[in-house]
């Protein structure tokens, strides 16, 4: 498996995708942030927060994560050289596994510098380092969750069709279903509790939750299931 992660990490980053997707993350939540006038702005609101950044991220991870998946599978499909792969000693959970933490570990890296942010948040803080860490720091763990949960729709779309548009268009409307689908249902039900439940089903009640600095294990045990079984379907599909 590790082999395998290795080749498509590596394949990020021999083609412009790796630094296209690091470079559009960075650069449009870093203008929304630091550039851009706006409820987003840090140095315009008064507030040491990177709320704004929270708000940003899933909407450009609703995007970024499909154009990172939409090869794995598919492109191999599209070459024949999946046949190849199949005959690999290499069992077919591996062969899922592998391209996940792939896909998984380039949105964490273009995730990662905005580390700094939150140090130059804490510097322009009065007094320094007056901010809200906790929430700080589950909105960021709940990012991560996020992006995972992304990439496992992502492969799965991807092992569904040979054509990569199709399996980014796929994955970009899974994505949106699990983040706001359920939210947007759940509006149709006039009973509160029912509309709770529904609500829950979905991926952006959780990482709220995640976002007000509270880890939640039901937080956590929804996003991990949920990933498993976007995995496991894909395990299934390669199967048939």
């Amino acid at each position: 498996m590790f082999v395998l992660y290795k080749k498509e990490l590596q394949r990020f980053f021999n083609t412009a995708m790796g630094y296209i997707v690091i470079a559009v993350f960075l650069l449009i939540t870093g203008l929304f942030l630091w550039v851009f006038r706006g409820e987003y702005n840090i140095l315009e609101s008064g507030y040491a927060n990177l709320d704004g950044l929270f708000v940003l991220a899933p909407w450009l991870y609703l995007f970024l994560a499909p154009a990172v998946t939409m090869q794995l599978f598919a492109d191999e499909q599209d070459k024949g050289t999946i046949e190849l792969l199949y005959t690999k000693p290499i069992r077919k959970t591996s062969i899922v596994f592998g391209k996940f933490l792939a896909g998984f570990t380039l949105m964490l890296i273009a995730l990662l510098p905005t580390l700094l942010w939150y140090v130059s948040v804490l510097l322009l803080a009065e007094p320094i380092g007056n901010v809200d860490s906790g929430a700080f720091w589950g909105s960021f763990i709940g990012l991560v969750f996020l992006a995972a949960t992304y990439v496992a729709i992502g492969v799965f779309a991807s092992a569904l069709s040979k054509n990569q548009l199709v399996a980014f268009v796929v994955a970009v409307i899974l994505c949106f279903v699990f983040l706001y689908g359920f939210e947007l249902v759940s509006a149709l039900f006039s009973s509160g509790s029912v509309a709770d439940v529904v609500e829950r089903f979905g991926i952006n009640a959780h990482y709220q939750s995640m976002s007000r600095g509270v880890l939640d294990s039901r937080d956590i045990l929804y996003f991990v299931t949920l990933q498993s079984l976007f995995l496991l379907f894909t395990h299934e599909k390669i199967r048939q």
